[in-house]
């Protein structure tokens, strides 16, 4: 957790709902020695660059919180520097309603779950869209020439804060890549006793 996060997060309404829950002097205890800024350090970029899914918060103007799933090959999400983050918008159900939600408001949170491990990242975030002809070498870099989607435009975060959230509760789940990783030793055990037994059938079959 950032300081940044804190001066964000910790509202008057917050700080007095931590007030009534018994945590208030926790929390008050962890701003006072916690200085460290907003950026995106090595830990940061190390997850962000595995991920293939997020889910990202808008607000629109009647005031209603809108949450969105973004998604594509691992590291869809770039780290553009150590405070800018930007991802392709492929074209989807076309609602647009991510898209119309930032033109009135730019203020965006993020967050990022590895099931697997059971770890979560949490990003505030100012969001802006990029047209692809307004910025060409921009979609190149956010693109994957390897997938098979349509780029309508970029979209750029500007990093506000960010913080490492509790894993309680978070249930294993596990992408095909990472089941294939768990099963290939034990698919060369398979192979290597299915070979054995074969020579062995072979060696029978000649005595």
């Amino acid at each position: 957790m950032t300081a940044t996060f804190h001066r964000i997060a910790f509202t008057d309404s917050v700080k007095r709902a931590q007030e009534r829950n018994g945590v208030r002097d926790q929390y008050a205890r962890f701003e006072a020695r916690d200085s460290r800024s907003g950026g995106l350090g090595e830990r940061e970029r190390a997850f962000i660059e595995e991920r293939d899914t997020l889910f990202m918060a808008s607000v629109g103007e009647n005031g209603w919180p809108y949450v969105q799933h973004r998604g594509g090959p691992a590291g869809f999400l770039k780290v553009l520097d150590e405070h800018t983050l930007g991802f392709a918008d492929f074209r989807g159900n076309r609602q647009y309603i991510s898209l119309g939600n930032l033109q009135s408001d730019d203020r965006v949170a993020l967050i990022l779950i590895d099931f697997a491990h059971q770890v979560r990242l949490k990003i505030y975030a100012r969001a802006r869209a990029i047209e692809i002809d307004d910025d060409p070498e921009l979609a190149a870099r956010l693109g994957d020439p390897d997938y098979n989607a349509r780029i309508e435009r970029g979209i750029v975060l500007d990093v506000e804060a960010v913080d490492w959230n509790c894993p309680q509760h978070i249930m294993p789940r596990f992408t095909e890549a990472e089941v294939m990783d768990m099963v290939q030793p034990l698919q060369e055990h398979i192979a290597r006793l299915e070979a054995e037994v074969a020579a062995a059938k072979t060696g029978a079959a000649s005595s």
